[in-house]
């Protein structure tokens, strides 16, 4: 028989990386709009210092594409990043894998780097392009333990002349932790094997006491992500009869098609809460015993 459970979402920082990545506190939704800028400029950035007569400022350098850094999981989080990049051979939690030129002049006047409108570009832009990267859909990747981030220079790298922004992939490891990367990551939907390292689980049913998300290669994946329910666009709320609603038939559909007895199985769903709603959140996943 088929055991149906409804769950709303656990663990809410996780959720706000599953659907929107994470950046400054002035980071917009995923589903924000923006034009796309520069994928990748290249080369240090500097003001002029002939034009004030001040010293000459040192070159703020961009980013590059494919560096690897050592961040923490606060580090993450954070806004702007000044740790100096490492061997990709060694161990990382963070790689580049878009850089960009943040638009800071609006109707003449020119906006701060740390300003609400110019951190909702790169929180625009970095999600969607996380999964091109990956070489696969946006369903792809919300299946997953890797999420985007994104970094903008700090204000007194603003002053030296430096508009990038930077966009990094991470893996989640658990509430509060990051996973090492390995390997070749873009175009890793390609190579399901790879893929299947960072595939999305949890340590328990959804809903249950002990439900954490974690990597399933993680030693305590019990339950695993096998599908996403998407859920009606607009700005307030529909309720959480709507939202756990929508789950019916999707995820027992979905479950039954991974299951090696289509008529003995387990499956649940996760719904989002307001509280996710309101950061961005606009699915459900569906959830079977690994």
């Amino acid at each position: 028989m088929s055991l149906r459970r409804l769950a709303p979402a656990l663990a809410a920082l996780g959720a706000l990386l599953l659907v929107a990545g994470c950046g400054g506190d002035d980071a917009a939704p995923q589903d924000a709009a923006s034009a796309s800028p520069s994928a990748t400029p290249a080369g240090p950035v500097s003001s002029d210092p002939a034009s004030s007569g001040d010293p000459t400022p040192a070159a703020v350098a961009v980013p590059e594409v494919q560096a690897c850094y050592p961040l923490g999981f606060d580090e993450a989080l954070a806004p702007v990043s000044e740790t100096a990049p490492t061997d990709c051979a060694g161990e990382h939690t963070s790689r580049t894998f878009a850089v960009g030129e943040l638009d800071l002049l609006v109707d003449g006047h020119l906006l701060a780097v740390d300003s609400e409108r110019a951190q909702a570009q790169p929180a625009a832009e970095c999600p969607p392009r996380l999964a091109e990267f990956l070489g696969g859909s946006e369903e792809d990747l919300r299946l997953t333990v890797l999420r985007a981030v994104w970094f903008s220079p700090t204000v007194e790298q603003s002053d030296e002349g430096a508009s990038w922004y930077r966009c990094d992939v991470i893996a989640l490891a658990g509430q509060g932790e990051l996973a090492p990367l390995t390997g070749r990551l873009e175009g890793l939907f390609s190579t399901p094997d790879a893929a299947a390292a960072y595939a999305l689980c949890a340590t328990a049913e959804p809903g249950t006491d002990g439900f954490e998300r974690v990597p399933c290669r993680a030693d305590d994946a019990s339950w695993r992500a096998i599908a996403t329910v998407p859920l009606a666009e607009g700005e307030e709320y529909p309720g959480e009869d709507q939202v756990s609603a929508a789950g019916d038939g999707v995820c027992e559909d979905a479950a039954r098609d991974t299951a090696s007895d289509p008529l003995n199985f387990r499956f649940g769903y996760e719904y989002p809460t307001a509280e996710q709603w309101d950061a961005g959140q606009r699915y459900g996943v569906c959830w079977t015993p690994a």
